[in-house]
């Protein structure tokens, strides 16, 4: 295919100009909402690649930029990540997401003059805790998308999978200072916390398979002879389902007021960080990956993984259009994730190699869903068909809580 061969060789002609960006990247880490030099670099890259960008989009280290054809047709969208980890860097290898995606978008230009439709580099920051891409979703960037993709860096080649809903809340315990040789004058908060801390851990035993429930004592009190006033947990509630995450959190806060009563104190309950949804799997996208992913000679490709794992903000992007969130391999099984070794791969050979092969992969995608009749309407057929199994459960939910009122 001779599109192929374009494709390929525009990539491939400016991936060194790409992987200075990783090295960039790499060099100077920026962990969520402080990725101002990263965003900078990403989005002048996109214009020297003839795109429109606004910088700042949305949120202060978000960024856009906009390729269209002269006819209309289907907005593909690309997603960058750039944010690093707090000590080990770009240890989970998003220095190697933004550059992927830029170099995919720049590569489907050709493709756009000629079918029409637009194409859409999109700067998706903070995906570590604070989630760009909800943020961009709720400003509705993805509501006329007909498509988005990212790949990731990782350790074996991948298809995608399911991840978990993310629900992360901080509880705040208030009591009455006193000295430690007179308690009974004081409430104290770090009691709370603890019988709070206990409650919570013992509801690990009832709640459904691949739920989690994770936290810490944030705050516990200055010193060992003042019975504190203040004390505070930071936890993070995970289930398959944002509703049932929402109900597994109830029953926490449940614990904690019980806590509370129990010491005499009282609490306060806040959202710290930004939920996520859990991921919704477009397999006829997944299909796609698979086979572009043997044209550039990646065969031993794993399949989807059913199984739930972790949180990311891709999750709600996968509930307003149809999205695909791949795994290219760039390390060997032993190297961990958020790891200095992972972030030191991303900047060698094999990352090169993830970039050029998911880069062509993600733009070879792109190019079939403008160019191969019927194939766009397959992939939104089953976005569709899961949007309104989803309903259907929600409304036979409702049906139930009502019936037992």
């Amino acid at each position: 295919m001779v599109l192929r061969e374009q494709i390929t060789k525009e990539i491939e002609s400016h991936l060194e100009t790409y992987m200075s960006y990783v090295k960039q990247m790499y060099a100077h880490p920026e962990v969520g909402n402080e990725e101002f030099e990263s965003m900078k670099m990403l989005a002048q890259g996109l214009r020297e690649q003839g795109f429109q960008t606004q910088e700042g989009y949305i949120v202060p280290t978000g960024f856009i930029g906009i390729y269209k054809g002269k006819k209309k047709g289907p907005v593909i969208a690309y997603l960058c990540e750039y944010d690093a980890l707090p000590e080990v860097g770009h240890g989970c290898g998003h220095n190697l997401i933004g550059p992927m995606s830029l170099a995919a978008g720049a590569a489907l230009k050709d493709a756009v003059d000629q079918f029409g439709g637009e194409i859409r580099v999109i700067g998706t920051p903070a995906e570590e805790n604070f989630g760009g891409k909800v943020s961009m979703a709720h400003a509705h960037v993805f509501d006329d998308v007909d498509v988005a993709m990212m790949i990731h860096p990782d350790t074996d080649d991948r298809l995608g999978g399911r991840t978990l809903a993310l629900n992360p809340l901080k509880f705040e315990f208030h009591g009455v200072n006193t000295h430690g040789c007179s308690p009974e004058n004081g409430k104290s908060a770090l009691d709370a916390a603890v019988l709070s801390y206990l409650n919570i851990n013992l509801l690990r035993q009832y709640v459904l398979p691949h739920t989690y429930i994770h936290g810490i004592i944030r705050e516990g009190g200055e010193a060992a002879n003042v019975i504190p006033a203040y004390a505070s947990l930071e936890y993070y509630f995970r289930g398959t389902t944002m509703a049932y995450v929402k109900e597994l959190s109830q029953r926490a806060i449940d614990c904690v007021e019980g806590a509370c009563k129990a010491s005499g104190c009282t609490y306060e309950v806040s959202t710290y960080e930004c939920p996520y949804e859990d991921c919704r799997i477009n397999y006829t996208l997944c299909r796609l990956l698979e086979e572009e992913y043997h044209q550039v000679g990646r065969m031993n490709v794993e399949p989807v993984e059913e199984e739930p794992f972790g949180s990311s903000d891709i999750g709600i992007v996968s509930y307003i259009c149809p999205a695909l969130h791949g795994y290219v391999k760039i390390a060997e099984h032993g190297v961990n994730g958020h790891s200095k070794e992972m972030a030191s791969v991303t900047i060698s050979e094999a990352g090169k190699k993830g970039l050029r092969d998911g880069a062509i992969a993600l733009a070879m995608i792109g190019y079939r869903l403008l160019s191969e009749q019927g194939l766009l309407e397959e992939v939104k057929a089953e976005f569709q068909q899961q949007k309104e199994a989803g309903c259907k459960k929600i409304c036979e939910i409702g049906k139930g809580i009502a019936a037992n009122d």
